[in-house]
């Protein structure tokens, strides 16, 4: 039988090519880790190596300190702030991070994305919020991240001239969330060149993303 890790391994290494596929990485940049369930290890993107060389044999295995438990290669240069989310966030399986052209725009202004659709309401049940600034290479990012979506809805974050991160019940929910960020951020840009976009009023914001999380799609999805 496929071990839990051996599955993760290829999920992971799969769900890498939807970030391909959405548009919302180039080169080597952005990345997809999965928690290992029941275990204290997650599944994490090798750093610097192209999407269309990824393999689930390549996929790298850490401990929640980042540290190697199984692979050749160093993980990605982004393992330490997954590996804080996933120790201060035990309801969260899933991390995505994306250099995406629209979040990252807003990113770069330092600027929330205001939510004004229904979309929004029903995926991040309020704005995408914008995190602070910090350097790769410790876990200062992962810190930001917990952070701003302590006590938050939206499964997305913005971090301040860099980049978005999401977050989820596993990594297809993260991966969803970030196709999602990418959308909207494009559309609200596009409406602010048109004029001011609308709010939508709080009781609003609260219905749909609870039709949304709890009545929409099939009792698999949810």
């Amino acid at each position: 039988m496929t071990s839990p890790i051996e599955q993760l391994r290829r999920e992971v290494s799969d769900l890498h090519q939807e970030l391909v596929r959405y548009g919302l990485v180039v080169w080597t940049a952005g990345n997809v880790s999965a928690r290992v369930p029941g275990e204290d290890l997650i599944v994490i993107k090798p750093s610097g190596v192209p999407y269309e060389d990824l393999a689930p044999e390549g996929m790298i295995v850490c401990d929640l300190d980042g540290n190697v438990v199984e692979g050749d290669r160093a993980p990605s240069s982004d393992t330490a702030a997954h590996a804080y989310v996933y120790r201060h966030m035990p309801q969260v399986s899933g991390v995505v991070h994306t250099h995406s052209t629209y979040a990252c725009a807003w990113a770069a202004r330092g600027e929330a994305v205001p939510c004004v659709l229904t979309a929004m309401a029903d995926e991040f049940g309020a704005e995408i919020p914008v995190g602070p600034f910090a350097l790769i290479g410790d876990d200062s990012i992962g810190r930001g991240i917990v952070e701003t979506l302590r006590g938050h809805r939206s499964p997305a974050v913005l971090m301040q001239s860099h980049g978005v991160f999401t977050v989820g019940k596993d990594a297809r929910a993260a991966v969803k969330a970030a196709v999602m960020c990418e959308d909207v951020a494009r559309t609200v840009h596009i409406s602010r060149q048109l004029g001011e976009p609308l709010p939508l009023a709080q009781s609003d914001i609260d219905a749909l993303n609870h039709r949304y999380q709890n009545v929409y799609g099939q009792p698999a999805d949810r």
